[in-house]
């Protein structure tokens, strides 16, 4: 048994895929069959606002205060990432958008504005309280991988569990159960240098869900892929973040990496862009549209992507 069939691989990024079905928690080393279609809840309310990931009027700004500051990076930003959905953030070179998950992911201190979650402010939070919530709560998936090399891949996905307190002989059999559904059985003692760049992307997507994380945050995950291996790779990730209930958010420039995703926006110039709305609009009603014409096939309905405050 698999959390999904990793067979299910389309040739290349879907149209539309749906928000994903929130699956109940259970063990990482219970696996479903493969799943249908992912239902399509609205996006009326959260299903768990406990677990929604919120910003309010977030600002960036680098360097020294005052007159000879920069603009900022971030120049006001209110976004709702809500419990189970998968948020694609789009935007050129310099919009903001990497700092804007850095800030969301607790990486970096934001000069002003909130980031809520669980109740709390991870803004006001100390250093060592912010490096708990990234290594317990958060999950990252890098460009590169940023695997350790000296490490085989089992290791590499245990190692948050361990660095948590988790028993080594532990932390390796919940490693070991994502490497079925990820297409990886057989590769656990390989160190990165001998795997492929697909391989090493979903080790790395192993070692961000390991844990269970309530958010994985992935920054440019397919940018040194190929579109056939990048496909691959955002279908095993949406996937398995999905069936874990893991909200996602991706950073990317690529439009057929963000189709992989139930939500975009766009950031241009540290603020989430001013024609989002309207885009997200247009793409409700393509979405609807295309519900209703598959409906005898019992396709569910499809939701914009989030709205974004201004």
């Amino acid at each position: 048994m698999s959390y999904y069939d990793p067979a299910r691989m389309p040739s290349g990024a879907p149209e539309r895929p749906g928000s994903p079905t929130v699956a109940s928690p259970v063990s990482p080393g219970v696996g479903v069959a493969a799943a249908p279609g992912p239902s399509h809840p609205s996006r009326a309310a959260s299903a768990d606002p406990a677990r929604d990931l919120v910003a309010r009027d977030l600002v960036m700004t680098y360097g020294r205060s005052g007159a000879s500051a920069g603009p900022p990076a971030l120049g006001g930003v209110d976004l709702t990432i809500r419990a189970g959905e998968s948020l694609a953030v789009m935007g050129p070179s310099g919009s903001g958008k990497t700092t804007l998950l850095h800030v969301l992911a607790g990486i970096l201190r934001p000069t002003g504005g909130q980031v809520l979650w669980r109740g709390r402010d991870i803004a006001r939070m100390s250093d060592r309280e912010r490096t708990v919530l990234r290594r317990e709560d958060f999950g990252f998936v890098f460009q590169q991988g940023m695997l350790l090399p000296e490490l085989p891949a089992i290791e590499n996905v245990a190692l948050p569990l361990m660095l948590g307190g988790v028993r080594r002989s532990e932390a390796a059999a919940r490693a070991a159960t994502l490497f079925p559904p990820l297409g990886l059985s057989g590769l656990e003692r390989r160190r990165p240098g001998e795997l492929s760049g697909g391989q090493a992307q979903r080790v790395a997507i192993a070692r961000a869900l390991v844990g269970r994380p309530g958010v994985v945050f992935a920054d440019e995950p397919t940018g040194a892929l190929d579109q056939t291996t990048s496909a691959e790779v955002m279908h095993h990730l949406t996937q398995l973040a999905a069936h874990t209930g893991a909200s996602l958010v991706v950073v990317t420039h690529d439009e057929n990496v963000a189709r992989w995703c139930n939500g975009v926006v766009r950031v241009r110039d540290g603020r989430i862009a001013p024609d989002a709305d309207d885009a997200h609009a247009d793409a409700d009603a393509h979405a609807h549209a295309d519900a209703h014409a598959d409906s005898h096939v019992g396709t569910g309905r499809v939701e914009a992507a989030p709205t974004a405050a201004r």
